[in-house]
């Protein structure tokens, strides 16, 4: 029995000094003032429809399929909307950690998107001079190939142009909850109806609150600051559930909004949540490591 005792003291000791010695690393971090990052305020680049503060790693690239189903209210004879659907497919790669470059397509206006983001500062903690919120910049150009439905109306390549401007600004409350504001400046070249004005201002937010290990919930919300308000379109809305599995996250949610892309959702959202109008959607990224001195496998 002595023995016994002897041997689990014995193998008992290095355990203990090594859990003394990191909570002594832990406690000298701290007591040096270094100021500490924070991670994964959002898990993905998008937190439903909005840009996320997030950005791929360096040498990174993750490919997107987002899918948008027709209207639930469509009725039993469009299977309340799974008859119909929209896609885009979409490719983001990280050039530095702070730096990200986009691409993408949508069926929705035969649409192609290319945009960048660049983390401008990042959230710490840990210290007197620590940061409380992470700030990104987002900047895309969209080009609308689809051709007027108006007989006789032609577009030039200029009028084909919207471009946006973001300001992503969020903080991580807590392990649990981080929620995001989004400013917008989103330029329309020729805007899709007449009366509408070239310009628009908006104001977004979205929210994630993670409630296990590989799940969240997440909800984003955009406001459009029209001069009018006698026009078909409404704000987007979206209310959705991700769900990581390794290198995927899946993206299930239900929203107003049809299209996937900037131009779209905050500009030219023609569903109403309170008559119906909400369609069915998910989107699955899959991240792959380009570094070469690994071969190309999954993240």
């Amino acid at each position: 029995m002595h023995v016994l005792r002897t041997v689990f003291l014995f193998c008992a000791l290095p355990a203990a000094v090594l859990a003394q010695d990191d909570l002594l690393d832990e406690l000298e971090k701290q007591a040096d003032g270094k100021p500490q990052p924070v991670s994964a305020t959002f898990k993905s680049t998008r937190i439903i429809n909005v840009q996320s503060v997030e950005t791929m790693k360096r040498n990174h690239l993750d490919f997107r399929i987002s899918h948008r189903f027709g209207r639930l209210n469509s009725g039993a004879k469009e299977f309340f909307g799974l008859d119909q659907a929209v896609m885009r497919l979409g490719f983001e790669y990280g050039i530095t950690d702070d730096l990200m470059v986009g691409v993408g397509r949508s069926g929705e206006q035969k649409a192609y998107d290319f945009f960048g983001k660049y983390k401008l500062l990042k959230q710490t903690t840990g210290a007197a001079q620590s940061m409380p919120i992470s700030v990104t910049l987002f900047g895309s150009a969209v080009i609308r190939t689809q051709e007027s439905f108006v007989p006789g109306e032609t577009y030039s390549f200029q009028d084909k142009l919207t471009y946006t401007g973001q300001l992503l600004i969020a903080r991580k409350f807590s392990e649990r909850l981080s929620l995001q504001l989004t400013p917008t400046y989103l330029y329309r070249n020729r805007p899709e109806l007449s009366n509408d004005e070239n310009l628009l201002l908006a104001m977004g937010v979205g929210g994630r609150l993670k409630v296990s290990r590989r799940v969240s919930i997440n909800a984003d919300y955009f406001y459009a600051f029209r001069e009018n308000n006698n026009l078909p379109y409404y704000n987007s809305l979206a209310l959705g559930v991700d769900i990581e599995t390794g290198g995927h996250v899946f993206s299930l949610h239900f929203t107003n909004s049809l299209g996937m892309i900037e131009k779209q959702f905050i500009g030219e959202t023609t569903g109403s949540w309170g008559k119906g109008d909400i369609h069915y959607g998910f989107n699955i990224s899959r991240t792959f490591s380009l570094d070469r001195k690994k071969k190309l496998l999954p993240n």
